[in-house]
């Protein structure tokens, strides 16, 4: 039975047995999602997170990162998830075709804040939750987002609850009831790309998981194999292309990890994932010719099938829509040469040169019988110009494996991140404690320094 294995193997696998380098990873993901949370805290889908969280009033025993501001563990994880994904900053993973942390960390942080976790504790509940977030997009495949479905969403809900439940001590049994639970809250549109609803899904996969969890644990029933046979989660939202055999996964279950391999792709630029491969082809191309924008008589991009799905927006008139249009994109590299956090307002992608180039970009399939997401197969590239035609295949992805952020431009991006909201000393203190998190003998020690020091009184609330 695909849901008991996978259980045994989320909740039985010691945090102890976890290979360095994977939780290493976890911690990279970690340093890496607070920090564009922080910075998505301020957003306005951020600001009305935090303030369903004080609406609510509930009991406060986990952080609203960025803010003097406390709730429970469900809500938490549902604030935090939503500021995590508020800005489209933060990783993804191939096999998910989706963003693990957005949903995973806010739910182990919260669950652990409220237990007291060893951080070496919620890394291996982020290991494990992204084995099966990883295991579970490939049993769904690709036809599912391909149907619109959003598979940080769809996926994230049961990855969560994984995380979740194990952090609050369920035993396998208790997992697979919270799962039957969390399948029941699967959801999420790819229509909504491109407006505060996307971030929404992160934050409701989070506090889904948290209550799945909490809600099992308290003797809630529901399914216990909710993932196996006609009806269950997987032949349910499968889609017509049936993803790989339940078979076949359970044999590669930590073999190899899916933190390591394909792993978490960390995203250099604050917009969609399925463009970057895009942006880093025309970067180089822009360095190695010296292309300047009032030169461009047409940037075509080629697609393979599925890849420019997430781009959902061809004629943007919001920064939100920007971030899912690779021909903004590409106009505001072309015009600005640089993509950052203010690149995506609406005032820049309202500006008349950039709205005069993206009629420039055109966009072509590359004709082929696979499937693929924004990020895996390639893209070709061809720029035109009264100089001459350049052109680029760009088979690897800016932030991946095959093209990774050096240890310095991780930090770079979550100081200049977290120091809009905690200030230059509170953004390295936090990052010091995010290093080394796998020795904190208690997450809060973390959870608290997310908290900016000018609201951070002596008298803050109790955790213990």
């Amino acid at each position: 039975m695909f849901t008991e294995t996978l259980a045994r193997f989320a909740i039985e696998t010691r945090t102890s047995d976890l290979p360095e380098p994977a939780i290493a990873a976890a911690r990279d993901a970690l340093i890496d999602t607070v920090g564009v949370a922080l910075a998505g805290s301020r957003e306005p889908v951020g600001e009305l997170a935090a303030r369903w969280a004080r609406d609510i009033g509930a009991k406060p025993q986990a952080a609203c990162w960025g803010r003097e501001l406390a709730t429970s563990p469900a809500e938490a994880a549902f604030a935090n998830g939503i500021c995590s994904h508020a800005l489209d900053f933060d990783d993804t993973h191939p096999n998910l075709r989706g963003h693990p942390s957005a949903t995973l960390l806010p739910a182990a942080l919260a669950v652990g804040e409220a237990v007291g976790a060893r951080g070496a504790d919620v890394l291996a509940a982020h290991v494990l939750g992204m084995e099966i977030a990883g295991k579970l997009g490939c049993a769904l495949g690709h036809a599912h987002y391909l149907r619109g479905w959003h598979m940080t969403s769809t996926v994230g809900v049961l990855a969560a609850t994984a995380a979740a439940a194990r952090l609050l001590g369920l035993d396998a049994t208790g997992l697979r009831r919270a799962w039957g639970l969390a399948a029941s809250q699967m959801s999420g549109l790819v229509r909504n790309f491109g407006t505060m609803t996307k971030p929404f899904h992160a934050g409701h996969a989070a506090r889904c998981g948290v209550l799945s969890a909490w809600m099992a644990r308290n003797g809630f029933t529901a399914d216990e194999a909710i993932l196996d046979g006609k009806g269950g989660a997987l032949d349910t939202y499968r889609g017509e292309r049936e993803g790989e055999a339940a078979s076949d996964l359970e044999r590669c279950l930590g073999r190899p990890w899916e933190i390591l391999e394909p792993g978490i792709y960390v995203k250099r630029w604050p917009c969609c994932y399925s463009g970057h491969r895009t942006i880093g082809g025309l970067f180089e191309l822009i360095e190695r010719h010296r292309l300047q924008a009032d030169e461009m008589e047409e940037v075509a991009i080629g697609f393979l099938p599925g890849g420019d799905t997430a781009l959902v927006s061809r004629d943007p008139r919001t920064g939100l829509e920007g971030k899912f249009s690779v021909e903004y994109m590409v106009a505001a590299l072309l015009l600005d040469g640089r993509l950052v956090l203010e690149t995506f307002t609406d005032a820049m992608v309202r500006r008349p040169q950039a709205r005069a180039l993206m009629r420039k970009v055109r966009r072509y399939p590359i004709a082929d019988d696979k499937l693929y997401s924004g990020i895996s197969g390639h893209n070709d590239l061809a720029v035109r110009t009264p100089r001459g035609n350049f052109e680029a295949r760009i088979d690897r992805v800016p932030g991946s494996p095959a093209w990774p952020l050096t240890e310095r431009d991780r930090a770079a991006k979550f100081m200049d991140c977290a120091t809009r909201v905690l200030g230059e000393a509170g953004a390295k203190r936090l990052l010091a404690l995010a290093q080394r998190c796998r020795a904190l003998a208690d997450i809060r020690e973390l959870t608290r320094a997310t908290v900016p020091a000018t609201v951070r009184p002596s008298r803050r609330r109790k955790t213990s």
